[in-house]
């Protein structure tokens, strides 16, 4: 009996770990399509999960940083969702492209317009970032999640040591900076291939032209070759014929003569 329930006791505790733990991560959560590179610029997913049994999402707010400030924060379309974008005045203006900004994004609301995230479901809200910061390696997106049943979940909570806090912020890890921000190396790095290429063809289209040279060159001579035998053989044919004419001509004289 002490056994059964000793058995029963630690599969209720591994039961509770379990729940727990799936809780902990079932957070709010930003993720990169791709590569998020200081400088450049990036498409994210904040990834929204419901983590209510009885109570569907309907509002996401997500701020930014503006000591690190974007100058461009667009949302892209999701369907039964309406996104408002805020902006901010910035105490130090932003120069971008040349321009100098006076603005920057803070925030951005979704609100539920016909769909909502219910239990057990999860929904992305992507968005195009940029010019990301080039002196700092991540950035915190706080968010605050509310349900319809009026409760607000802040994930705010900024990690400081190794242990996550209960409701932590979004966090975006920023890698390092490529040669273009644009993506435009790759085509640098392929010109001087082109131009290697055309290189080639056009040596080696001298090469078939100068053999094309050097063939109509040797048919030139050939047929000049067999111009000049053919006519010297012609020379030679009318002196025979020339000659034999005139050895000819003189036998006949001579009978005149006698006669």
């Amino acid at each position: 009996m002490n056994l059964s329930r000793a058995a029963l006791a630690a599969a209720t505790a591994a039961a509770s770990v379990v729940l727990l733990s799936g809780t902990a991560f079932a957070h709010v959560s930003v993720q990169p399509q791709g590569e998020a590179a200081k400088g450049g610029y990036a498409t994210v997913n904040i990834k929204v999960p419901n983590e209510r049994d009885n109570a569907s999402t309907v509002k996401l707010e997500v701020s930014f940083p503006l000591d690190h400030p974007l100058a461009s924060v667009m949302p892209q379309p999701v369907p039964g969702w309406k996104a408002v974008v805020t902006k901010s005045k910035l105490d130090k203006p932003l120069t971008l492209h040349g321009k100098q900004i006076n603005e920057a994004v803070s925030k951005v609301t979704w609100t539920a317009d016909g769909s909502k995230i219910g239990p057990g479901q999860f929904q992305q809200f992507p968005l195009s970032l940029g010019q990301l910061p080039e002196d700092a390696d991540q950035l915190v997106l706080k968010a605050i999640q509310t349900y319809d049943n009026d409760e607000v979940v802040r994930w705010i909570e900024e990690q400081k040591g190794s242990e996550e806090p209960q409701n932590p912020a979004p966090v975006l890890k920023l890698s390092a900076a490529g040669e273009d921000h644009h993506g435009g190396g790759a085509a640098t790095s392929a010109a001087p291939t082109a131009s290697a290429s055309a290189s080639a063809d056009a040596k080696a289209g001298h090469g078939e032209e100068a053999g094309h040279d050097e063939k109509a060159g040797d048919h030139a001579e050939t047929a000049s070759a067999s111009s000049t035998d053919t006519t010297a053989r012609v020379l030679g044919v009318v002196g025979i014929l020339v000659g034999i004419a005139g050895v000819a001509f003189g036998v006949l004289a001579g009978r005149r003569r006698s006669a």
